[in-house]
């Protein structure tokens, strides 16, 4: 049986895996891998059978290697930003 991952490893995880998913630069993968990221860990930290949290565990940490690939993929072919999001301030020359 192996051994049922640390409490620290398992923060570890959920941070590294929510900085991935912060790091997409498309509005609707951002918020829908947060979410998904959210509800994982939720989900492991309900879970009793020790078990049942390692496979969780290793699962999480194959998605966070997908998670990684996906969003540098995101950032090399990113688009325009959504009204919804933050722009950023269009500056102009004080000359013109």
């Amino acid at each position: 049986m192996a051994t049922p991952p640390t409490k620290q490893a398992i923060l570890s995880l959920y941070s590294s895996t929510l900085r991935s998913s912060r790091s997409f630069t498309s509005y609707n993968f951002r918020n829908y891998f947060v979410s998904r990221t959210q509800d994982t860990f939720r989900a492991m930290q309900a879970e009793e059978d020790q078990a049942k949290l390692s496979s969780m565990y290793s699962d999480a940490v194959k998605e966070l290697a997908v998670l990684r690939r996906s969003a540098i993929v995101n950032q090399l072919y990113g688009g325009w930003k959504l009204a919804v999001e933050d722009q950023k301030e269009v500056r102009t020359r004080g000359d013109t």
